[in-house]
């Protein structure tokens, strides 16, 4: 009994024998089943994957829509001081009221395809309960020639343009969308510009209690002179469809487990062709 003792464990077999095994015109044609099977499965995942894409994008535009045309909430209901950002803040509609008090162009921008320069001002909260706190603003948006590099500082080219750039003082209520804090850019930029419209990096120019997002204005009291820029995108902040993009992974575990499969299968051929060899051996034995 103990020369038999190593079948109580798997037998190993060499890639030899596993080769010949697989060479086998059964096994080549069971290969090229498994093969027609797994890439159908491949090719369901394939589809899958490209309606997680579809239903996700078709989820975004819907949502973007109704944001974009429902009615202002109070800033507070929507977002507070410190909350982390998530696609539930993108493009919801909010009113605050405060007072502007500083002001960064952010240049080399395009406002639908045209150049353009940025107006970001800081508004401090005057009431609710984030009274005190400060959120950037995206006021509106001036052509890249209505300001100049002048003594290290980027400065309106005329008194007109001076008036479009000056924030309205007192008061102000904002209507406007939420989006999500940019990156900021590093590099050297005149006086009064920075690279982006980043909430951190901001708050390091302007101090005090921030959010995490800023607002896109769409209406002011008082009425501001700059022209508006476009409502951020929703569907930028989202990705796939998670039930399709969940069928595309089953689908192409699927496939690699038919494989898998005639792996196995041709193992154990192998090992049962390699047990033959030694009962016959130890039979002539």
């Amino acid at each position: 009994m103990g020369e038999f003792h190593h079948y109580n464990r798997p037998m190993r077999v060499t890639r030899e024998q596993w080769a010949r095994s697989a060479s086998q015109p059964r096994m080549l044609l069971l290969l090229l089943v498994i093969l027609a099977i797994a890439a159908l499965f491949i090719r369901l995942g394939a589809w899958q994957l490209d309606r997680a894409a579809l239903r996700g994008a078709a989820a975004a535009r819907e949502t973007e829509a109704a944001r974009l045309t429902a009615d202002p909430i109070p800033l507070d209901q929507a977002l507070r001081v410190g909350q982390d950002f998530s696609t539930d803040q993108q493009v919801r509609k909010v009113t605050v009221s405060g007072e502007f008090r500083e002001q960064v162009l952010v240049p080399d921008r395009l406002v639908d395809g045209a150049p353009a320069t940025l107006v970001v001002t800081s508004l401090w909260i005057s009431d609710g309960p984030d009274a005190g706190a400060m959120i950037p603003v995206l006021r509106g948006w001036v052509a890249p020639d209505d300001v100049v590099e002048s003594g290290g500082v980027l400065r309106p080219v005329s008194a007109a343009v001076g008036e479009t750039l000056a924030m309205p003082p007192g008061h102000v209520t904002v209507v406007g969308f939420l989006t999500d804090s940019e990156q900021a850019v590093g590099g050297a930029f005149p006086g009064g510009a920075v690279g982006a419209i980043s909430t951190g990096q901001l708050t390091n120019l302007w101090g005090g209690p921030t959010f995490t997002g800023f607002i896109v204005m769409s209406d002011s009291q008082p009425p501001s002179s700059l022209p508006a820029v476009p409502p951020p995108s929703y569907s930028q902040q989202t990705g796939m469809n998670l039930q399709n993009l969940a069928y595309a992974g089953e689908w192409f575990l699927f496939g690699g487990f038919a494989l898998f499969l005639w792996w196995r299968i041709v193992r154990e051929d192998a090992v049962r062709r390699r047990e033959a060899e030694l009962l016959a051996a130890t039979a002539g034995a």
